[in-house]
């Protein structure tokens, strides 16, 4: 499956997916350089691959049967953010299937330069600046919710809108220049989160494969619902976006763009739930937000050890250890 103009090896693929090693991937058969993590991906580029792309691999597919679907749920997802308004970076998507593991998933995605990541950018510019890429991504989030509420019956859209899901486009970082108007190009579409007829199209067990199994049934009670329901709720993902500020270190922007994100808010208000959100707010979803995710990864990490204890393959990549 295609989006863009990305093309690479599919046959050099299979061979790095065969000599991977999870636990120490830069010195696997084919070494690899991790850039970033997700909660069920890991972003690498490849040593002997086209430089100019990256690879996004998610290893949680136990079957053909599993996979079929949510290749069709991505290419749909898309679909509906290029409907709504939503410039998505080019991108191909396939699959791996290792003569041992799971079967595993790569979304393939050109290389960008680090500055131009929303999250990067705005710890070289400006307040105003910074106030500019968050109205951008107030205007998206808009977008989207449009969308959303012209379709309720159809198709509504999950949308993670935080930072470092954005590139700027024409970003001259050299010479800290932004464009007129801003132009933003939303770079993270491995989780398609997407409802038809108000049904999940998306398994939620999926998110849960990367959780220890002694885990699952406490995430599956106690969180999956509300972290799967966030990304459908306008309010909850402009606090999630602010929240994050926290973690990117720039809490000192928050009291301008909480103010801009409450006047967003005003005008797109549909309701009693779209009230102002308060500082405390922000604060309080940040420290939850971190701490769950901090036990989380935790309990990945034992996960790991208990598997390789066991001599039995651990398929994920896990990162060292986060600032939060």
């Amino acid at each position: 499956m295609l989006t863009g103009t990305i093309t690479y090896d599919q046959e050099f693929l299979n061979q790095f997916e065969e000599g991977i090693d999870p636990f120490d991937p830069e010195h696997g058969r084919i070494p690899a350089r991790v850039l970033g993590y997700g909660e069920m991906s890991t972003v690498m580029t490849i040593s002997g691959a086209d430089p100019g792309l990256v690879f996004k691999r998610m290893p949680m597919f136990r079957s053909q049967s599993e996979l079929e679907p949510y290749l069709a749920l991505y290419d749909a997802y898309l679909q509906h953010l290029t409907a709504a308004g939503v410039a998505v970076v080019p991108a191909a998507i396939t699959s791996v299937t290792p003569s041992k593991g799971n079967v595993v998933v790569y979304i393939i995605q050109e290389k960008l330069d680090g500055s131009t990541l929303v999250n990067q950018a705005i710890h070289a510019l400006p307040d105003d600046d910074v106030q500019r890429l968050f109205t951008a991504i107030l205007t998206a989030i808009g977008q989207v919710f449009a969308y959303n509420d012209a379709n309720e019956s159809e198709a509504t859209i999950g949308f993670d809108a935080q930072m470092s899901n954005w590139a700027i486009e024409g970003y001259d970082a050299a010479n800290g220049r932004l464009r007129d108007p801003v132009q933003l190009v939303y770079i993270d579409t491995s989780s398609p989160l997407l409802r038809l007829n108000g049904q999940e199209q998306l398994d939620p067990e999926l998110f849960l494969r990367s959780a220890p199994s002694f885990l699952r049934w406490v995430i599956r009670l106690l969180f999956m619902e509300d972290v799967l329901n966030r990304y459908y709720d306008r309010r909850q993902v402009i606090i999630d976006v602010l929240a994050n500020l926290y973690k990117e270190k720039r809490v000192d922007v928050i009291p301008t763009l909480l103010a801009v994100a409450n006047t967003f808010l005003e005008k797109n208000a549909r309701g009693a739930e779209l009230g102002p959100i308060i500082a405390d707010e922000i604060a309080s979803y940040y420290k939850e937000d971190a701490r769950i995710w901090t036990v989380y990864l935790t309990f990945r990490r034992l996960d790991r050890w208990i598997h390789r204890l066991l001599g039995l393959p651990y398929p994920y990549v896990l990162p060292g250890p986060v600032n939060r």
